[in-house]
């Protein structure tokens, strides 16, 4: 008889991990450290560290808690999708993220070439093979609070990023197997809500 989620051949696939918790390492603040339920992952971070109020082009990685909107892959790098429950598109060479603040589609997937600044999604350094969409300043938008906030492939030796968080590649795709929809990345501490008394 089957265990109620298994898979023909007694296989199952592990349930989605609810949060991440990413921390600085003392004293090295574009270093961190991820926590994904049992697992420790080293990560790189924003070459200015951790903010509480992002800007664009600071290069602070974004304190706070947020989803995964889904990602996306080089098919080129890769011979098949990467598995994860989370939605992932393959990336083709004219797909680019608008970074000019004073463009409508600020912080949103564009098409390339594009008459206002913008970053190509297809990279030669394969720090966007696998990549995804930590949904930072994404609704409502707000120009100039940051754009293209995502996880993605690490630099060798763990070189800060412009605000992202990064990890190693074998890291990155395993982890992918335990990410969903309903999971949850917090960056830095994020402070508690006051408890409510009475008659607030």
């Amino acid at each position: 008889m089957k265990r109620p989620g298994s898979r023909a051949g007694g296989t199952s696939r592990p349930a989605a991990l609810t949060w991440l918790r990413v921390h600085p390492l003392p004293g090295a603040p574009t270093r961190g450290r991820l926590v994904a339920g049992a697992a420790v992952i080293p990560c790189a971070l924003g070459r200015s560290g951790i903010r509480a109020v992002k800007r664009e082009g600071d290069g602070a990685s974004p304190r706070g808690a947020f989803r995964l909107r889904g990602g996306y892959f080089r098919p080129d790098r890769f011979g098949v999708r990467p598995a994860s429950p989370l939605p992932l598109r393959a990336i083709r060479p004219d797909d680019g993220w608008c970074d000019a603040k004073t463009d409508r589609r600020y912080n949103c997937p564009i098409r390339l070439p594009s008459p206002t600044s913008a970053e190509s999604m297809w990279r030669e350094d394969g720090l966007y093979d696998l990549v995804l969409d930590l949904d930072h300043n994404r609704g409502p938008i707000r120009p100039g609070a940051g754009s293209a906030i995502f996880m993605h492939i690490a630099r060798e030796g763990f070189k800060p990023t412009e605000g992202c968080v990064a990890l190693r590649p074998a890291d990155l795709r395993r982890l992918l197997r335990r990410l969903g929809p309903k999971t949850r990345i917090v960056i830095g501490p994020v402070p508690a809500r006051p408890k409510r008394t009475k008659g607030s």
